[in-house]
This record gives structure tokens, sequence and C-alpha cells, in this order.
């Protein structure tokens, strides 16, 4: 089970591509709890959301293992929403949009 913090670590190193989202995503992990993914108003905010009901645009629920893959380019983002390892609730136009933008960033 990957650290909270550590994940939220390795989404900061990818604070460039991140800025061009534009909408707030909340990772929901089956086994870590939840992180909040603010990136409106051109500036990107990333923290843990304790009551785990932060208001977003998409809400992806996966675990903590796959959403560490993911943020490395180790997942890909649509084999995993395929074979169930990602749910995406809300707008999976910004669930893909997200996807690329850690893409490209790998």
């Amino acid at each position: 089970m990957a650290e909270i913090s550590a994940l939220i670590a390795a989404m900061e190193a990818k604070y460039d591509a991140l800025e061009e989202l534009g909408y707030r995503v909340r990772f929901d992990m089956k086994d870590a709890g939840s992180i909040l993914l603010d990136a409106t108003d051109g500036d990107v905010e990333i923290e843990e959301d304790e009551s785990g009901e932060a208001e977003a645009d998409t809400v992806l629920i996966l675990t903590s293992d796959n959403l560490e893959k993911l943020i490395k380019g180790k997942l890909n983002p649509m084999l995993a929403f395929s074979t169930g390892r990602l749910k995406v609730r809300g707008s999976q136009g910004v669930a893909l949009k997200l996807a690329g933008l850690l893409e490209e960033a790998s």
C-alpha cells in the first residue's frame, strides 16, 4: 500500500503538466483514504481529503498501488479502466484529460 504523502509528492513532481487540467479531481483509494487535486484558477493544490467528500468534477476510485503506477506511467489508464482497476464517477472527459497529462509528464 502506497503512503498518501508519497502519492502527493509524486503528483507534485508533475505540477507543470497538471496546471493545464483546469478541474478538481478526487482520488478515492479503497485502501488508503482520499486525495484532492485542485487544478482550477491556473494553480495546482494537492492535499489529503480526510473527509473523502470534497466536491470534485471527477472522482477516480482505485487502490493506492494502482494510483502510484498511474502516476509513474507504469499502468495505462485505459487498461486500468477496462479491467476494472479504475472506476470513474463524474466526467470521463476530465479523467481522460488527466490521464493524458500524466502520460505526457512521464
